[in-house]
């Protein structure tokens, strides 16, 4: 993410909206168990864990503040609806508070919007009013009016928030991409920066541009004023 000048926000302003997120393919529960010791630690949001975390990290993070979120058909979104909502639902039985679902990227670009709208309501409906759901669009694969309508599909669907990136494909979050989901969604619908953000100059970058939402491994290297070297 480009440096440069940028308007101070305070840090506890940040951290307040940070998703702490462990999704390593080798990531251990002794690491999900430090991820969420962290996230108390430093006030985080959530901490953002694969499903088969779900549960431990909601027993680790009993009577505290800080949210369960997991990812749902991640990280391609190739899985059906079906599979989709089932992982969905079961997520949130098992303590999840937010999921974070992955579209249909080729879909999307195949123009099967209806395909693409009817994947993320089902996912919405499977979890009803009990978790929050944000729908990855995967920004890097996607032309700006592919971007913006992903964005308006999500908003329609009645997702909560849009999410750049999964961190696992070619780019992360830009400012100039959260910019355009904002403006995409209006203020009611939430944005989520992910991908990239190592810095707490990063963060501010992104939070300026509009996002209210952040995930990143990064979020003890921001808390500390360092600068992270993960991808995610």
């Amino acid at each position: 993410m480009e440096e440069g000048n940028y308007t101070p926000v305070p840090l506890e302003e940040v951290t307040a909206i940070i998703d702490h997120t462990l999704l390593k393919a080798d990531a251990s529960p002794e690491a999900i168990d430090q991820l969420c010791s962290e996230a108390k630690t430093y006030n985080f949001f959530s901490v953002c864990v694969n499903p088969v975390y779900v549960a431990r990290a909601a027993e680790k993070l009993a009577g505290s503040r800080v949210k369960v979120c997991t990812v749902i058909g991640f990280p391609l979104g190739a899985n059906t609806s079906e599979v989709k909502a089932f992982e969905a639902h079961d997520a949130v039985e098992k303590g999840a508070h937010e999921v974070d679902m992955v579209i249909p990227v080729g879909l999307l670009k195949a123009g099967q919007l209806k395909a693409v709208y009817e994947d993320i309501r089902a996912v919405v409906d499977a979890v009803g009013e009990r978790a929050l759901v944000k729908v990855i669009i995967e920004t890097a694969l996607l032309t700006d009016l592919e971007k913006a309508i992903a964005c308006l599909l999500s908003a329609a669907a009645g997702a909560d928030f849009v999410k750049t990136s999964t961190g696992f494909s070619t780019g992360g979050a830009t400012p100039e991409d959260i910019a355009l989901m904002r403006a995409s969604v209006g203020p009611n619908v939430g944005v989520k920066a992910s991908g990239g953000v190592r810095s707490l100059e990063d963060a501010v970058h992104v939070i300026t541009a509009g996002a209210n939402r952040i995930g990143c491994s990064a979020g003890v290297s921001i808390a500390e004023g360092k600068t992270s070297a993960s991808s995610y």
